[in-house]
């Protein structure tokens, strides 16, 4: 654990640091936010675009730290601790991933933006089906369903369909890399899908085993 957050530190700190050594070089206004067709629709002024991931991936990072001293079944977290770790570590990634294409765009950088995120969110959701799969019943980290949460049974059938479908959704993200026309598509609609997917599955197993047991 002392590594986990020994790494966090410096991607924390990696992340300031470019930021302020970057900023003499940027313009007052800089691309913020791209659409669907990877094109710039949004602008921000030079300081909030540049330390405003950072501090945000701290505010997450703090969230994350807390969340395993809050829960009220700490103890299911700390079985899947590891996972959960890595998460974080995934997460932390991600964010400084989308910090650096931000930056490198505003420098002149050409790439499309959909595209290049497409890797990101590939990981991403791939690591949530790992994190999913081996996931313990707790408050706040996996398929939260009034369902889920109830028995132990059908968390267990809801994390484990909704982790290989995380998988897959993950693994499809991946192909925005090839295909950069629908790369937001393929990095929305799996994911969400499988989202949806998983809160009726979780009723319907619960439903199916209670309607039995009272009958």
């Amino acid at each position: 654990m002392k590594k986990t957050y020994i790494l966090l530190a410096v991607i924390v700190l990696l992340s300031f640091a470019i930021s302020l050594y970057l900023y003499p070089q940027v313009p007052d206004k800089l691309a913020s936010h791209w659409n669907a067709a990877g094109e710039v629709d949004g602008y921000m002024e030079k300081t909030w675009a540049l330390f405003l991931m950072p501090v945000f991936g701290v505010a997450m990072l703090l969230l994350f730290m807390l969340i395993p001293n809050i829960d009220p079944l700490k103890q299911n977290i700390e079985e899947f601790r590891k996972y959960y770790d890595g998460f974080i570590i995934t997460m932390m990634l991600f964010l400084f991933y989308i910090h650096l294409l931000t930056i490198l765009w505003n420098l002149d950088f050409v790439f499309n933006m959909s595209q290049a995120i497409a890797p990101a969110f590939g990981v991403m959701f791939f690591y949530c089906g790992v994190l999913i799969e081996n996931s313990k019943r707790n408050w706040f980290i996996g398929i939260r369903t009034p369902w889920t949460l109830m028995d132990d049974e059908i968390w267990k059938k809801t994390h484990d369909i909704g982790g290989k479908m995380f998988k897959a959704s993950g693994i499809i993200a991946l192909a925005g890399v090839l295909l950069p026309d629908y790369a937001i598509y393929l990095m929305l609609f799996p994911v969400i899908l499988a989202s949806l997917y998983t809160v009726v599955y979780s009723y319907l197993e619960y439903n199916k085993k209670y309607k039995k047991r009272r009958n």
